[in-house]
């Protein structure tokens, strides 16, 4: 869609604001809006934002990085192909912008430059990347000073369907008309916890996708007077909040998934093992890019089916990378990978690009992973020593932990470069030091309604 297109379809809609979003370093969806009288100039020329909006920790605090204090500007660009006629809003419109330094080119510090990057660098390789975010949330009416989930149902209940009825119904259909397939729709474990999925799509529409899928079902909720929090562990005792993403390989006319192999182990190609490969020797570091928050680590823990160890497994949920079994009929389409330790705290460009990155770099270097790793049962349960014969070691068990492992990974930060990496280790950094000076129902109150 070109730019007389894209006003001419906002005009003809009726909408008056048009949004330009992007997601912070902090996995926080933000933006700017453009009146619709002035939108031609704004989709070439974009808006106006301080730089230092990638320095800002929790609660907005500004963190002293050099180059994104009070002075200098970027241009938040809009791309047109992006154009979404907001239907729970329909005097509104958005599209997901890119960070631009004055002089027009990609800012350092941008998130969506720093994923197509990492797309580029599949290209390069003659791969065609396809994904998807597979989002949980929790579903909650106000309680007072917090909040209370809207049920108490067991997974996959018909009461639990019961229950939130409504609300589903009209994410569907808002949606569907937003152009996101709904897949598969179903209550989960947790009370009032809901996972609704969409279908995949190219790296960058996947992760455009996950921000106007946060969005929707934010607004769709508040319209029925309810919550939607997407944060981690918005509930202490109940399961958490994961969004796992999907991910595969594809040839340069994406015609042949380059993750299939009718012969392998698992029905897995070697890149697909090489893939694990590389995600496995990256993922204590990855994980300050997908599960990126202090509250994500209330969710990674032991016997969670969120994973808490570096191992892979086929079809085993306590496994950190997933081999999914193929659907009949269609298993060469189906072969995919899923990352299990992620949720949408993070920013999904930020998430998906350190996966791509990670997984690239096990293919260049064939990095195919230890049979030793291969695990089909809960880790836990092995015999006394046997984790430790076979080197599967834990992930992080702290923001801190997750964020001193991303900074010693070499391959990770010299793919987000030095401004985007110092800009996203001081925040996560003054993160961390934010919520261990406070208690459990301080950091639970700040997550809920953040993400």
């Amino acid at each position: 869609m070109n730019n007389e297109e894209v006003v001419r379809k906002a005009t003809d809609a009726g909408v008056l604001l048009v949004t330009f979003l992007y997601c912070d370093n902090g996995g926080v969806i933000r933006g700017k809006s453009s009146h619709i009288y002035g939108l031609a100039n704004r989709i070439d020329s974009g808006i106006g934002l301080t730089v230092a909006m990638q320095a800002m920790s929790d609660n907005d605090d500004l963190q002293p990085i050099d180059g994104m204090g009070p002075k200098g500007e970027i241009r938040l660009v809009p791309d047109p192909n992006t154009f979404t006629l907001l239907p729970y809003a329909p005097k509104r419109a958005v599209m997901m912008a890119d960070m631009h330094t004055l002089d027009r080119k990609p800012w350092a510090a941008c998130p969506r430059d720093f994923l197509k990057k990492q797309i580029d660098r599949a290209g390069e390789m003659g791969l065609n990347i396809q994904a998807a975010f597979e989002p949980e949330w929790s579903l909650a009416r106000r309680d007072g000073d917090g909040f209370a989930p809207i049920d108490e149902s067991l997974c996959f209940s018909g009461v639990g369907m019961t229950e939130s009825m409504a609300v589903i119904d009209d994410i569907v259909v808002a949606l569907d008309a937003q152009g996101l397939q709904v897949e598969q729709y179903y209550p989960e474990l947790g009370h009032g916890q809901q996972e609704l999925t969409i279908g995949h799509a190219d790296a960058l529409r996947a992760a455009d996708n996950h921000i106007v899928y946060r969005e929707t079902v934010r607004n769709i909720a508040r319209q029925h007077d309810l919550y939607a929090s997407f944060a981690p562990k918005p509930f202490p005792d109940q399961s958490g909040n994961g969004c796992h993403i999907h991910i595969s390989l594809w040839d340069e006319q994406a015609e042949r998934n380059l993750f299939y192999d009718s012969d392998g182990r698992h029905g897995l190609s070697q890149m697909g093992y090489q893939f694990i490969g590389g995600v496995l020797a990256h993922l204590r570091g990855l994980v300050a890019l997908t599960a990126p928050s202090v509250n994500s680590y209330r969710r990674l823990i032991p016997n969670s089916w969120s994973s808490a160890f570096v191992c892979y497994g086929p079809d085993n949920r306590e496994a950190a990378v997933r081999i999914p079994s193929g659907y009949w009929g269609n298993e060469m389409a189906s072969a995919n990978l899923e990352l299990k330790p992620s949720d949408s705290s993070a920013n999904p460009y930020l998430a998906l690009g350190g996966l791509i990155s990670a997984g690239l770099d096990g293919i260049t270097n064939n990095t195919i992973p230890s049979l030793d790793l291969e695990i089909d049962v809960d880790p836990t349960t092995l015999p006394d020593g046997e984790m430790k014969r076979r080197g599967i070691v834990n992930l992080p068990r702290s923001l801190d932990e997750a964020v001193r492992a991303l900074e010693e990974d070499v391959t990770l930060m010299e793919s987000l470069g030095p401004t985007l990496s110092e800009a996203y280790l001081a925040i996560r950094r003054a993160d961390a030091k934010l919520f261990s000076e406070n208690d459990q129902s301080f950091e639970i109150r700040r997550h809920f309604n953040k993400f």
